[in-house]
């Protein structure tokens, strides 16, 4: 740095005695331009001008000073010289901060000169991972992937579906109403019939078969709503994945085939699958799939109950009052479907223990996850 050699070049007062003023004045401007030059930044320059213009240990301070051993005669035109060498110092450092202002970097302003800093990519969150994996497997056996509205109304919510009015999806517990349809089904004034947020997205499968014949391979993901309390397997808000398949000569057979090709190949090729008898208003007949426990492997556990079996997801084949809604012939046409909750199936994949750290944003826990 300019600093370390500032005194080296000038000379103090003691050296006044064997040398003339003229060559102190040369020699101090000599000093000074060789330290101006190495001035980088506002604490050199005013490192310098204390050395040169300071008022108690300043090397021109010094040369006024030494000038009272001067002949009489040649003091006016060496304080003179004095003067026009100050002068010249403190217009050089003027002109120096003014350069050093001018070329200074902005605050806020990049430093092309520093290293890069490494970015930071973002991943996909892991209800997001499932249900894309979801997809890609449906995809593959040919599978077309809808997206629906989330606020959806009465008639394809729950009417369509085979379920009448008095059945107890309705219930306010359980469904989040928006707008709820007067006794007898007119409304206020002629308003429109109930609004809620979707309990499932099976009525995007009536949505579709209303605009399209047979045949017809589908699946609706999305979010889905419903007033339960959270706890470690229940949200008020969770994502869902509805099946359905059509055709003619579709079986239960076929069914149960894509479900267990479709788990094995989610889960590992080792898993069990088992079909038990159930009961859902739009299927019949219906069934709950379960499958090898993925946490104790079968032998049983606290999870499964020492069961060795869990619960993984809902189906059955198409009950004919749902053709008939949509203007299939149920003589003809047979099929299938299913529902599957992408939370329910993350808690397994992942073996979580609560539903809620998927909701809760905490990037120590999400990063953890495969992308």
């Amino acid at each position: 740095m300019a600093a370390t050699r500032f005194l080296s070049n000038a000379r103090g007062p003691a050296a006044h005695d064997s040398m003339s003023a003229p060559a102190d004045i040369d020699s101090i401007r000599a000093a000074f331009t060789a330290d101006l030059e190495a001035v980088t930044s506002e604490q050199d320059l005013q490192t310098v001008r204390d050395r040169y213009l300071g008022r108690k240990q300043g090397a021109v301070v010094a040369l006024m000073k030494s000038m009272a051993g001067a002949a009489p005669e040649d003091r006016p035109a060496l304080g003179k010289a004095a003067n026009l060498l100050k002068q010249e110092i403190d217009a050089a450092l003027t002109a120096q901060r003014e350069t050093l202002a001018s070329t200074a970097r902005p605050a806020g302003a990049v430093d092309v000169t520093l290293p890069g800093r490494p970015l930071l990519f973002g991943q996909r969150h892991p209800l997001t991972s499932i249900r894309e994996s979801v997809e890609t497997i449906f995809e593959a056996m040919g599978f077309e992937i809808l997206q629906g509205p989330q606020v959806e109304d009465d008639y394809h919510n729950f009417e369509a579906l085979n379920m009448p009015p008095d059945h107890p999806a309705r219930d306010m517990q359980d469904t989040f109403y928006l707008e709820r349809e007067m006794p007898g089904g007119t409304g206020v004034e002629g308003s429109p019939p109930a609004t809620l947020l979707r309990t499932h997205t099976s009525g995007m499968q009536i949505r579709y078969m209303e605009i399209h014949e047979p045949p017809v391979r589908i699946i609706a993901p999305g979010l889905v709503y419903r007033r339960d309390t959270p706890d470690l397997t229940h949200s008020p808000m969770f994502q869902q994945v509805e099946g359905l398949l059509v055709g003619e000569g579709v079986t239960m057979a076929d069914l149960k085939g894509t479900l267990v090709s479709f788990l094995q190949r989610f889960f590992d090729a080792d898993t069990q699958v088992m079909f038990r008898p159930s009961f859902f208003p739009y299927t019949e007949p219906s069934a709950e799939v379960f499958i090898s426990c993925v946490f104790c492997k079968g032998d049983g556990c606290a999870v499964c109950k020492e069961t060795g079996w869990l619960e993984i997801l809902g189906c059955g084949m198409v009950h004919p009052a749902l053709f008939e809604k949509v203007g299939y012939d149920p003589e003809r046409y047979t099929g299938w479907a299913f529902g599957i909750g992408i939370d329910r199936v993350a808690l397994l994949k992942y073996q979580v223990e609560d539903i809620r750290l998927f909701y809760d944003n905490d990037l120590r826990l999400l990063e953890q996850f495969p992308h």
